[in-house]
């Protein structure tokens, strides 16, 4: 008897179907609650057709081994889970390794002691030996022939133990606590905090260097990190599917199982809830700033991000928002310049990053993507509005130089126009190296790893402080 969740597959299918359904349509869960009241059963009954490609689930290697040894030897080996039928089925007949299988439906949750009757009364008591992962089979190893685990909790373990002291354990060789802690950092997007950075922006163009001004920035720029890294789990939940899919997503650690989905699932709102706690901290009004940064964000993971050109609109807006925050935040007040130049600039960041993802899938021969509204075709107009939104920030920095506010507040406002041709060339540069297939995924975090972009970025930098 093999076990699904956590046993066969490094994942969850509860959690994998639920993600599916309201990824694709929001609105499911309201249909979703009304099934509520019918237990888990009738939960998991409702899920179970989710379109999810079993063809793609992180199965896990030594399980499957196995599985083949059995099988060598002409034992009959059975899949019994306590997910929906219909999803157990496909999984089973995709693996085509199992003589039957068990499951729930829609009157019975197979699970914990359910299970060890169903399975007792089918084989007898010690009929069979089980492959389970966590405390729910207690109940099955209990009136097992022999108990094998997979990656139990401690806990789980000790408990274990205690009921079957012969009991085998199986991928265990895992990983120390420091490469989990890397594994983690990756999942939570650690890496993309520095784009958060710009919170320091406002202070810095208002030339409040103050300490005050700079704690303030400093809080700042956590919650929104703490906040950013909670909606980055939402997002990687929702697209297990695509990232399955994806050249390089199919390695982010809840996509190939590495990270418990439920772990993941935890860790949102404890994010969150950090997040708010650190941005009330500065003041109630950079809360409701942090607040609507993660409604928007997550409205982006749930449906903006599927929507042609809003999708870009919303991410150039969320870059924005980081700014606003940091003004918020130190109370500096934020030109309308400055907004409007933030938002051309990173609309082109945004187009630049859906241009790196379309050719991607070009150079592999790929479709066009399921999981967002362009198509290959849109290339040439993907990069021309790209361009074009660079240009118009550079633009805006121009009008900006050329008005009555630049001499209130800069002593040398003439060294600001030799900004504009450095921008300038970062833009075109940019550009080119994503036509030419080198930029990466993320425009941002190729500005912060490339040389040219750092010396640009602190060619900026100096004439700025050179024209105050």
């Amino acid at each position: 008897m093999v076990d699904l969740d956590g046993t066969l597959i490094r994942s969850d299918l509860l959690v994998e179907s639920f993600f599916s359904e309201i990824g694709g349509a929001p609105r499911s869960v309201l249909a979703l609650a009304r099934v509520v009241p019918g237990g888990k059963a009738a939960i998991k009954h409702h899920l179970g057709g989710a379109d999810l490609d079993v063809g793609r689930l992180p199965y896990e290697v030594e399980v499957l081994g196995r599985i083949a040894e059995a099988k060598s030897s002409g034992r009959r080996v059975y899949l019994a889970s306590s997910s929906n039928a219909a999803l157990v089925e496909r999984v089973a007949r995709h693996l085509g390794l199992f003589d039957g299988w068990f499951a729930s439906d829609i009157h019975r949750n197979l699970s914990g002691a359910a299970k060890a009757e169903r399975l007792v009364a089918a084989f007898g008591e010690g009929g069979f030996d089980y492959l389970g992962h966590d405390g729910d089979d207690l109940p099955v190893w209990a009136r097992a022939s022999r108990a094998v685990a997979v990656r139990p909790a401690p806990a789980t373990r000790r408990r274990l133990l205690a009921l079957a002291p012969d009991a085998t354990f199986l991928s265990e060789s895992g990983t120390g606590w420091a490469q989990r802690a890397r594994i983690w950092a990756r999942l939570l997007r650690v890496h993309q905090y520095a784009k958060n950075t710009l919170v320091f922006v406002p202070a810095f163009m208002a030339h409040r260097f103050d300490g005050p001004a700079f704690l303030a920035a400093l809080l700042a720029f956590v919650a929104f990190s703490l906040c950013a890294s909670s909606v980055y789990l939402v997002n990687d939940l929702i697209d297990l599917e695509a990232d399955r899919a994806h050249p390089t997503k199919r390695h982010r650690a809840l996509a190939d199982g590495r990270v418990p989905l439920r772990a993941a699932m935890g860790a949102v709102p404890l994010l969150l809830a950090a997040a708010l706690g650190v941005s009330l901290a500065v003041s109630t009004a950079f809360a409701g700033v942090i607040l609507g940064y993660f409604a928007l964000t997550l409205a982006y993971s749930l449906v903006l991000k599927r929507k042609m050109l809003i999708d870009v609109v919303t991410l150039a807006g969320l870059y924005t928002v980081r700014v606003v925050g940091g003004a918020v935040a130190v109370g500096a007040v934020v030109s309308d310049w400055l907004l409007a130049f933030a938002l051309f600039m990173f609309m082109s960041l945004a187009l630049i990053k859906r241009y790196t993802e379309l050719t991607a899938r070009l150079d592999r021969g790929l479709p066009s993507p399921a999981n967002r509204d362009y198509e290959l075709s849109d290339l040439p107009i993907v990069a021309a509005l790209a361009a074009a939104s660079g240009y118009n920030a550079v633009v805006v920095l121009a009008l900006y130089l050329s008005s009555d506010a630049v001499t209130q507040l800069y002593s040398r406002p003439k060294l600001l126009w030799c900004v504009g041709p450095v921008i300038l060339y970062w833009i075109s540069r940019a550009l080119l190296l994503a036509h030419r297939r080198m930029m990466h995924d993320d425009p941002i975090v190729f500005a912060l790893r490339d040389r040219v972009s750092l010396i640009a970025a602190a060619t900026v930098g100096a004439l700025v402080l050179a024209a105050i």
